[in-house]
């Protein structure tokens, strides 16, 4: 019984709110002589800022025309703006930047819509080692990370210079499937530089700083073990993988949003989201090195950690991961 008596209460209370938040809604526009739509694009300028308030007013709205606009598809959102004018009784004569303004919001809305789509289609395309296509991809991403070592074989332990864990990449891009081709490619293509020095680094074993204490106490094999841990680096194909649920996490929690609307000027695209590849894998390369892990044990850790730093950039509605989409402008760690 308290049981009911509870969620009737909750009930009853957000009712009450709904009802009241209407009700402040039309005395607002009564005396501002502007429909909220208006007072956000006017209130708040281009980008997350503006366009997750006009998503989030639309998807509230008890009007159907107005919940279904984050929905259509991209060939009719000037119909659907001009539909929304009339429905809202606003003059586009008298009011022209509010139509210009709820056109670049709404290609943003459904454009991130379809780019999910996009990319969930990639992620599940399986890689096919009797593809053509699928084969091509992954032999130019031998040669683009590896342009002075021509690979012996279709199936080679040379696979694992570049990161990959065993004699065929196939099965690495289970988890990912064809996406995660696709960004490591668009990574060694657009961003060549900080790709070829990302590889070069994961490479590298990394000397410790041992006391000289403890050093007096070591055998010579003790001391070597640990001034010269080789553990400490990481496969860079892999972690590209990796990065790559981590990059398609943010998007379809819609986390994404506040930067792809920040750095999309109308509907976000596929090389949006392999730009912002490129960025989370150097930051992650960078915040890698600042942990300075024990051994490649710590991954998930420092990856969960990582996530969370991202995420709480992303909380800031004016946040461009890479406002200019040029990874390689960034800085890099060098080791």
């Amino acid at each position: 019984m308290k049981h009911f008596l509870r969620v009737l209460t909750q009930l009853l209370v957000l009712l009450y709110c709904k009802c009241l938040w209407r009700g402040l809604k039309f005395v607002i526009r009564k005396l501002t002589g502007r429909c909220e739509l208006q007072r956000i694009c006017y209130n708040n300028k281009p980008g997350a800022r503006r366009t997750l308030k006009i998503e989030s007013s639309l998807k509230c709205s008890k009007h159907e025309l107005l919940q279904s606009a984050i929905n259509v598809h991209p060939d009719s959102v000037e119909k659907t703006i001009d539909d929304i004018m009339s429905l809202k009784k606003i003059n586009p004569d008298t009011n022209p930047q509010l139509g210009i303004s709820l056109q670049a919001c709404l290609l943003q809305i459904v454009g991130y819509r379809n780019l999910v789509v996009e990319v969930e289609k990639l992620r599940r395309e399986p890689y096919d080692c009797e593809n053509r296509a699928h084969e091509e991809m992954l032999m130019k991403l031998w040669k683009e990370l590896r342009p002075d070592s021509p690979l012996s074989g279709r199936i080679s332990k040379q696979w694992c210079e570049i990161g990959f864990q065993g004699n065929d990449p196939k099965t690495d891009f289970r988890g990912m499937g064809l996406l995660g081709l696709h960004n490591l490619l668009y990574f060694a293509e657009h961003d060549k530089a900080t790709a070829l020095q990302v590889l070069h680094d994961s490479l590298q074993p990394k000397h410790r700083n041992v006391p000289k204490e403890e050093a007096s106490k070591m055998s010579k094999a003790e001391w070597d073990k640990k001034k010269f841990d080789k553990a400490i680096g990481y496969s860079f194909a892999i972690v590209g993988i990796n990065i790559t649920d981590l990059a398609y996490s943010l998007l379809v929690s819609g986390a994404l949003k506040t930067h792809l609307y920040n750095v999309a000027p109308e509907m976000p695209s596929l090389v949006h989201f392999q730009q912002t590849f490129c960025y989370l894998m150097q930051e992650f390369h960078r915040f890698w090195m600042e942990e300075d892990p024990c051994d490649i044990m710590e991954f998930n850790r420092v990856r969960t950690k990582f996530h969370k730093s991202v995420l709480k950039q992303l909380k800031n509605p004016d946040m461009a991961l890479c406002p200019h989409f040029t990874a390689s402008d960034l800085h890099l760690v060098n080791l």
